[in-house]
């Protein structure tokens, strides 16, 4: 079987080949023969119910700053496609939202004539913001608060006494903040955030689990496949790679697997093929379903081929 696989992405001349998680599963359906182009989110258009995007030809190889080859731009109307990887990074604003709706409009959970496979589901994309969606299962978060209420947050911290706070729609570690209850920052901070975001903000009770490491786990179609445990830099509380944190080959614990059985069925109902989670301690903190990266990492440690789970798992779509 060989498929036209379209992937909306970041620049791809810009990524790191050794981490990035879109590389490895388009090196995966290269080597499986299928037919690969590449276009950027402000290359997807709309016209009378029609949706375009003007994409390059690719072919990659693991050679860094010489990974991708690119073809002549080409418009294409997405439902002659095959494939959508929905791969772009946030942050999740109304931009990324706008490309949920057109990729919607081509989207079809099962191959049609005149549909396109979008992966993951655009809509339910959409609609699992990775902050917001874990609140939906019952006994699996730290204390939590979302709110743009500084009361609120003051209250918060004063019965914790040690807080997260973070912006809602924030990724990659970005904005983040250990609070702890004679920190004399919280004013200032509120402030800051009211200037930067609309939106409001989430407070945690701090987990001082953190320091052993905070684990990403990969769920594909809604079964746990692979771990890798990330641990914060000495002086840090964000344990993300791009900031310092040291990865770990790791496996899951037992509170772990109860919580992937949790929440699997409901990923595979909504079309969340691709899927990953941050578990600190005994606690779920986020549902990465936008552009879930760690891949390349868990199989650098001896972990399954992900990507070649990933690709399995679209091809039996067909």
């Amino acid at each position: 079987m060989s498929l036209d696989v379209t992937i909306q992405m970041d620049p791809i001349r810009s990524i790191d080949i050794k981490g990035d998680s879109t590389f490895a599963l388009g090196l995966e359906a290269q080597k499986r023969g299928h037919r690969l182009s590449y276009y950027e989110p402000r290359h997807l258009s709309m016209r009378d119910g029609d949706v375009y995007a003007t994409v390059q030809s690719m072919a990659l190889r693991r050679e860094q700053g010489n990974h991708v080859d690119l073809g002549e731009p080409a418009k294409i109307r997405l439902a002659d496609t095959d494939v959508v990887l929905l791969r772009q990074d946030p942050p999740f604003d109304m931009n990324y939202i706008t490309t949920t709706h057109l990729l919607e409009k081509v989207h079809s959970a099962e191959k049609k004539a005149g549909k396109t496979l979008v992966v993951n589901d655009p809509a339910h994309v959409r609609n699992a913001p990775e902050k917001l969606f874990v609140t939906e299962f019952e006994g699996v978060m730290p204390a939590t608060l979302i709110t743009s209420d500084a009361d609120e947050i003051r209250a918060f911290r004063a019965e914790f006494k040690d807080i997260i706070v973070k912006p809602l729609y924030g990724n990659g570690g970005a904005g983040v903040f250990r609070l702890r209850a004679d920190d004399e920052n919280l004013n200032s901070l509120l402030e800051l955030f009211g200037q930067l975001f609309r939106e409001p903000v989430i407070a945690q009770q701090y987990l001082p689990d953190v320091r052993k490491g905070d684990k990403r786990i990969i769920l594909v179609d809604g079964k746990a496949v692979g771990a890798i445990n990330r641990v914060p830099a000495e002086g840090e509380s964000r344990s993300n790679m791009h900031v310092g944190g040291r990865a770990e080959k790791s496996d899951l614990t037992r509170r772990e697997q109860d919580i992937c059985e949790q929440i699997g069925p409901e990923l595979k109902k909504r079309g969340l093929i691709f899927v990953g989670i941050d578990v600190i301690g005994d606690y779920l903190t986020e549902i990465n379903v936008t552009s879930p990266t760690g891949i390349q990492e868990i199989a650098r440690f001896g972990g399954a081929d992900i990507a070649a789970l990933i690709w399995d798992a679209i091809e039996n779509r067909f």
